[in-house]
Parts: structure tokens; sequence; C-alpha cells
């Protein structure tokens, strides 16, 4: 929906990305409920639905309006000269040149559990800072030009961000987590990254 077409990556916001989930698991349940006819009866019959029948309606409505606007704004969008953010509370987007990347911080995270919104060991990360202190992880993805994938062309743009001297931290601590669930011609993409050093 936001996406322009010289696009080269589109990113699910961080902690947004979790909502995908909540959402799937969400639609789990209301298909169960569609399709299964003594749960109907039994919410229909129950006094608690009788009694407050069009508040639940209204309040499943907007939940359902809000969660999925929340989902499909919170996103961010990198073209070859430009970053276009869009939030919940800035549909039309903000627009920022690759000049305002200030920061690069990228490694491989390493103890910690995962859960909806936080990321397992020894997940990739890649997140630039623009002037303002907005932070995006390119890791999130969401869809890639051409069906590429990911890390080729977050590579393809840390040589182009890195060639333009934007400041980059970068840490091999955790690398060898990657390996456990990658190829390695997908590891190999991430040790390029993490040692692309100007």
């Amino acid at each position: 929906m936001f996406i322009p077409k010289d696009y080269i990556i589109w990113i699910f916001k961080s902690p947004y990305s979790g909502l995908v989930i909540i959402f799937e698991i969400y639609l789990f349940i209301g298909f169960f409920y569609l399709f299964n006819k003594d749960l109907r009866e039994i919410w229909r019959n129950g006094r608690l639905f009788k009694k407050y029948r069009k508040l639940v309606i209204a309040a499943f409505s907007t939940f359902n309006v809000v969660l999925i606007y929340t989902i499909i704004s919170a996103v961010a969008v990198i073209t070859h000269d430009k970053i276009i953010d869009y939030s919940f509370l800035s549909p039309q987007g903000r627009e920022y040149s690759l000049v305002e990347i200030v920061k690069i911080n990228t490694g491989v995270y390493g103890k910690g559990r995962p859960s909806l919104f936080k990321h397992s060991k020894g997940d990739f990360f890649y997140i630039i800072e623009l002037n303002d202190g907005t932070k995006i992880d390119l890791t999130q993805v969401g869809g890639v030009k051409n069906d590429e994938d990911e890390r080729f062309v977050i590579e393809k743009l840390d040589i182009q961000l890195v060639n333009m001297g934007i400041t980059k931290e970068s840490s091999m601590k955790n690398f060898e987590y990657s390996k456990k669930g990658l190829a390695k011609v997908y590891t190999d993409k991430i040790r390029n990254i993490l040692e692309n050093m100007k």
C-alpha cells in the first residue's frame, strides 16, 4: 500500500512486527468461532453476550481496525536514494535522504529469550540511526525487490553507506551463533557485512 515502485527493501518496524503474529492468532480464533457451530451457540446464548452485544461488536470492530491500521502503517521503505518512515501518526510517511543516516549498528544477538517482541540468539541485526534519533532495523524484512535474499540486499546497501563515510559499529562477538540456523552462503554475507569497515 505504501511501497513506491523504486523500493529496494521494505521493513516491518519493531516492535510492531510482533503484531502480525498476534493478528494471525486473532484470525485463527475468529475462523474457529465462525466454523464451529457449538461455540457460536454457547457464545450467543450466554448472558454476557446478550447483555453487552452492541458493546462487544463495537469493541471487536474497533480493535480490528486499529490493529490492521497499526500493522500496515508501521513500515519503512528504502529506495536507492531515500528512506521513507511510515507510522501510526504519520501515514503519509517522513522522508529522509541517505545522508541523514548518522550511525549504523550491526552484529548478531547473543543470549536472550525469543518472544513476539524480542530477538532470538543468533539473529543478525543491522540498525540504522537517522539524524532525529529514529532507528530502523533493516533485518525486520517485509519484502525485497526481485525476491532477492535480504542479506544480499543489505550487503550492497552497507557497502554504499560505508563508502559514504557513515559511522559504523560492528561486532563479530556472537557471529558463531548465526551459523546454527543458516546455510554458509548466508552466513558468509553476514560476515562480509560485519567486516566491511572503512
